[in-house]
């Protein structure tokens, strides 16, 4: 039995697998392989991001496995916009929220497919997570967004999430090349 492009994006490489129940909605709906790419690298970064936040301030209440889900899923809408892997759009935004829906994800856990490509005050911790990960996977520091974040960690930019982030983007070149190795 040969694997599928779509198998190998979920499978290979040392970046953390995706939750079962977003690779099996991947697998269902035949995603593309650099869709898949794109989600394991975005997730992988949202998972590193919670851990370290997560270890140096226990006292921070967020829900880790939603943040962790909506990573994995943020942009599960391009399976229904597949132009938008190639080209900027939101039209995958809305999709995705509703598509997650329609197969029975509950909406507080859809709302990162519909909601990642835009933050303002109103967002919740989490969202803003998902949204930096989206990010910071691929070495972008956005400012805007990581002042939200370092609001909700207590106020001024912070130390502690700039030495984080100053981490991660370290390894954006081989995430960008993990995505970029896999078909449209």
């Amino acid at each position: 039995m040969t694997t599928s492009a779509l198998d190998q994006a979920l499978t290979e490489s040392s970046l953390r697998p995706l939750p079962e129940l977003a690779a099996e909605l991947l697998r269902s709906l035949d995603a593309p392989a650099r869709l898949g790419a794109h989600l394991r690298a975005v997730h992988d970064v949202a998972w590193s991001l919670t851990d370290r936040l997560g270890r140096a301030r226990p006292d921070l209440d967020f829900d880790t496995t939603a943040t962790l889900f909506g990573a994995a899923t943020h942009d599960i809408g391009k399976t229904i916009h597949p132009e938008e892997l190639t080209r900027p759009g939101r039209r995958h935004e809305a999709a995705g929220r509703d598509l997650l829906i329609s197969y029975g994800v509950p909406a507080d856990l859809a709302r990162f497919a519909g909601g990642h490509g835009s933050w303002d005050g109103s967002a919740d911790l989490e969202e803003l997570l998902v949204s930096l990960a989206d990010q910071i996977w691929k070495g972008v520091r956005v400012r805007d967004l990581e002042d939200l974040v370092a609001a909700q960690l207590g106020g001024a930019p912070s130390l502690l999430l700039d030495d984080i982030l100053r981490d991660l983007v370290t390894d954006a070149d081989q995430r960008l090349a993990f995505q970029y190795s896999h078909p449209v």
